[in-house]
């Protein structure tokens, strides 16, 4: 094993130690019974193995190659993958991202109860596991507390929206709110026996509702108070994010107004398959007949789920062999209701390090008690294959070809969510969006992706809507302004835009990736087109771009180059 690979190799052990929760989310085994620190010393922990791996990965001696075959090459690019996250981690860390880690998405507060998804659940080995975790959850939020108070104190707090939304959160994990069932309780149900263990659970679970009861309380009436109104992070901050969800540096002002000229487009094309839908119709008409017409929708959250796990499993089968080669360890992508409280977009979680716990995709039902078919078919292949599963699957397959760090630990969003949404739109180029209902939905994900660009930019950077625009031409992009804007130009349902908003203000730069990173993924396929003229194989040009393994943005274009 190459120095750069055992060191990659050895931090993942040493991050696993120090972060419990990150090891269950990726199958390691050993630390099921553990709970992240997220009070200002873990996290500080966390920082120092990264600054010591950074430093100890140094600069390369004797120089590795840039270009051909072989270790060296691999090597060469583990090294700069690592050092690039490494990076953009320590400066996040620096600048104190963490002390005003709040947000409806990604924060240590969704973290915590996310772990019980991910746990095993087949023995009475994993349930007594889950009961030992359950009693850790008071002092891990506790922990995390005292991180947002140092943030407090530092005078970098999260803003109000934020903590006012996680503290409902909260009060929903708690089982404190009326007409929803805590997702603790939930857990509790899988598993009914009247013995020792089960009454170990129980007080599991009572100690976890607590802890959330209290982390809700003092959101509400601690924190909020002293949040910060001001929901904008501002140029020097947006630019720091942007690094951290592309992996490159960009010109926010140019990426916003092409995300204007791409709105436009996509406006326009939706029009035109609207007509094929409903001769003469708009696309708001149009939309409505998919969303109104039973036979295009289906009725029940089980029927909804078994449908989503055909379409993932046609999926797989029809590009197997004839657009992708699919290994055996990822042929299974399995379907899964999250407990509610969360936000409302699908995500995806990979498979286990040792491929026991398969990939998922992650379907969130709000309050919907009836589900049209027309946007979720090109969802599944974002979600699912050829998107996150099989370009997060492809790099846990490649064995040494790739770091253990490459392998488990690099999740660019702009290279993975650019790859998912490339993947909706290769979908329609291969044939799979005849139907013009699937069609007008993959167009409709796509349309959102675009208004990200625009209110995410917007928003952060109080920049002004264009007075070209009919939607409040001239005027400052704020909250309001910005879900007003995504319920009149999307067909995205209004409880879904609440809630999207409000993600892109708690998780600046982020919304930007997915258009950001497909408009790269496009930009180097085009060039490999114009350097292998007649050679160029499509099959190929993913095979070899995904064997890379994932990276960000900048690093992609040059080895693609």
């Amino acid at each position: 094993m190459s120095s750069v690979f055992q060191i990659a190799h050895d931090y993942v052990d040493a991050l696993a130690a120090l972060d419990p929760s990150t090891a269950t989310s990726l199958g390691i085994p050993g630390h099921e019974r553990d709970m992240t620190d997220y009070s200002p010393d873990g996290l500080a922990a966390i920082a120092a193995l990264n600054r010591r791996t950074l430093s100890a990965l140094g600069a390369p001696s004797p120089p590795l190659p840039r270009t051909g075959e072989g270790a060296g090459v691999r090597e060469r690019i583990a090294r700069d993958v690592m050092a690039e996250r490494l990076s953009v981690r320590l400066e996040l860390f620096d600048a104190g991202e963490h002390l005003r880690g709040l947000n409806i998405i990604t924060s240590p507060l969704q973290g915590v109860r996310g772990l019980f998804d991910q746990m095993p659940k087949a023995t009475d080995d994993d349930w007594s596991n889950i009961a030992a975790r359950l009693k850790l959850v008071p002092a891990a939020l506790a922990g995390y507390r005292r991180t947002l108070e140092a943030g407090l104190s530092r005078g970098t707090p999260a803003s109000q929206r934020q903590a006012r939304e996680c503290a409902l959160q909260a009060d929903i994990w708690s089982g404190r709110v009326a007409g929803k069932q805590s997702s603790f309780d939930m857990l509790l149900a899988q598993r009914e026996a009247s013995d020792g263990l089960q009454a170990d659970l129980e007080d599991g679970v009572r100690a976890a509702k607590d802890g959330y009861a209290e982390t809700g309380r003092w959101l509400r009436d601690e924190y909020l108070p002293k949040a910060n109104p001001r929901e904008a992070a501002g140029p020097e901050r947006y630019e720091m994010m942007s690094r951290v969800f592309l992996g490159a540096t960009i010109d926010p002002r140019e990426a916003y107004e092409w995300g204007w000229q791409e709105f436009y487009r996509l406006e326009g094309e939706m029009q035109a398959t609207a007509e094929k839908i409903l001769p003469g119709a708009t696309v708001q008409e149009a939309i409505k007949l998919l969303e109104t017409d039973p036979d295009r929708s289906l009725h029940s959250p089980e029927a909804f789920q078994s449908w989503l796990q055909e379409v993932h499993d046609e999926a797989i089968e029809a590009v197997d062999g004839a657009h992708f080669d699919i290994d055996r360890r990822i042929r299974r992508c399995e379907v899964m209701i999250p407990p509610p409280g969360g936000v409302l977009a699908p995500y995806y979680s990979g498979p286990s390090e040792d491929f026991t716990r398969p990939g998922r995709t992650w379907w969130p039902l709000g309050s919907r008690t009836h589900f049209p078919k027309w946007g979720e078919v090109s969802t599944a292949y974002h979600e699912g294959v050829p998107g996150h599963h099989l370009q997060v699957g492809s790099a846990r397959v490649l064995g040494d070809k790739l770091s253990r760090f490459q392998k488990l630990l690099t999740f660019v969003s702009g290279y993975g969510e650019g790859w998912a949404l490339y993947a909706e739109r290769l979908m329609g180029e291969l044939g799979f969006l005849e139907n013009p209902d699937y069609y007008l939905g993959m167009l409709n994900g796509q349309i959102m992706r675009a208004v990200r660009v625009i209110v995410d930019i917007g928003m952060h950077l109080e920049m002004k809507i264009p007075a070209s625009e009919r939607f409040h031409p001239g005027e400052v992009w704020d909250h309001d302004l910005a879900l007003e804007f995504a319920k009149e130009r999307t067909g995205w349902p209004a409880e879904m835009l609440a809630s999207e908003i409000v993600r892109y203000l708690g998780w600046p730069a982020q919304a930007i990736s997915y258009k950001l990173g497909e408009r790269k993924w496009l930009e180097v396929r085009e060039r490999a087109k114009k350097k292998m003229g007649a050679d160029f194989n499509l099959k190929r040009f993913h095979t070899d771009a995904l064997d890379l393994g994932p990276m960000g943005l900048a690093q992609l274009e040059r080895e693609i180059a």
